[in-house]
């Protein structure tokens, strides 16, 4: 079925609206979505409390009072970062280096002059999707993992906007011998680690508490012997704009033990979000898969009829 069948005009019309909004100066932008966010906070009944579940298992030295603002600033972020969306629909070089400061870009600069293997390590940070527009605009066009969204035309539009400086994607379901053969050529590979993985991951701990997760990140460096970098990105508060920022490579990695490797990508990722919770996304039901017995964290999903 075409894409201009009446079908997806209103899916054109919700892609049209978010480009249109990505046009805004980015305080607009800041001040509409904090507002969104606040609202989503009241309507989003059950991804509040995943969110608030989550909050209470990985940060239980908060009281609740403090976990309760925290939450309410991350639906925030949350709202900008919906609305930020429309940046990178067709944003040029130009406007994303007004909107994005780069930190200790000399560890990546280094690594791609001399052709070396990168691995991007990008956890999911809100300011992700801005983030990723600006590494390829700015840093270097990169090649990572696309998951088809359902929608066909939203679909075009976001593998269109990441793509638009050069970058490449590979299908999760597609030969990773491609994907490893262009890693090795010295495009960096834009890697998200820190998902729920379901019964395909191994238990290895997150925030003191046993998280499914992918045991990859090690084997695709042992596959390819490349560096990998452990890279954030952080909106910056009343619409200053966003940060990204490269962490010191990982040293001694791999080690030849996924647990040990995965357990320690989790690490890294738990030394960020102390440095700013607000922004992690914890809507997701990071903790959905259980070790063999052990009880669920989260109320069962409403059954819809």
């Amino acid at each position: 079925m075409s894409l201009h069948h009446p079908r997806y005009w209103l899916s054109w019309a919700g892609v049209g609206f978010v480009y249109a909004l990505g046009r805004l100066p980015f305080p607009v932008i800041w001040a509409l979505g904090s507002a969104l966010g606040r609202l989503a906070y009241w309507l989003a009944g059950s991804r509040r409390v995943v969110a608030r579940r989550n909050l209470a298992l990985c940060l239980p030295q908060s009281d609740e009072r403090a976990r309760e603002r925290l939450l309410r600033a991350h639906f925030g972020w949350l709202g900008v970062a919906a609305l930020a969306q429309g940046i990178g629909w067709g944003a040029t070089r130009a406007r994303l280096s007004r909107l994005v400061v780069i930190r200790n870009r000399e560890r990546i600069d280094t690594l791609i002059a001399q052709g070396r293997p990168v691995i991007v390590m990008v956890p999911h940070f809100v300011g992700l999707e801005l983030g990723g527009a600006a590494f390829t605009a700015l840093v270097h066009s990169g090649v990572y993992m696309y998951q088809r969204i359902r929608n066909p035309v939203v679909d075009q539009q976001v593998r269109r906007a990441r793509q638009q400086f050069g970058s490449l994607s590979f299908e999760r379901q597609d030969d990773l011998r491609s994907l490893v053969r262009e890693i090795k050529q010295g495009t960096p590979f834009f890697y998200l680690p820190d998902q729920d993985a379901g019964r395909r991951g191994i238990f290895v701990p997150f925030c003191g508490l046993a998280a499914s997760t992918v045991p990859m990140l090690g084997r695709f460096a042992a596959m390819t012997g490349a560096t990998v970098i452990p890279t954030f990105a952080r909106f910056l508060p009343h619409g200053r704009g966003l940060e990204l920022i490269f962490d010191p490579p990982l040293s001694d990695f791999p080690s030849g033990d996924r647990e040990v490797d995965t357990a320690r990508m989790n690490a890294v990722i738990e030394a960020r979000i102390a440095s700013m919770p607000d922004q992690y996304f914890w809507v997701h039901r990071r903790f959905k898969t259980r070790p063999p017995g052990a009880e669920p964290v989260y109320p069962p999903k409403r059954r819809r009829r």
